[in-house]
């Protein structure tokens, strides 16, 4: 083993398990996001419709 000292192995391994971490909870918060945008793409859309239906109620 090379004579690299504990603190700094530790440290570099933080720097690995940081950055999953990082990695991990960017992908999670973009599906959250995601989930949210289909959710009111589908509040718009029911909106849409029912617009419509009441135009064609009027005629």
């Amino acid at each position: 083993m090379p004579d690299i000292p504990l603190w700094v192995m530790l440290a570099f391994l933080c720097m690995i398990g940081s950055g999953f971490m990082a990695f991990r909870t960017q992908r999670h918060d973009y599906q959250t996001e995601q989930q949210f945008i289909e959710r009111e793409g589908n509040v718009y859309m029911e909106r849409i419709e029912e617009e419509k239906a009441r135009r064609a109620d009027k005629k």
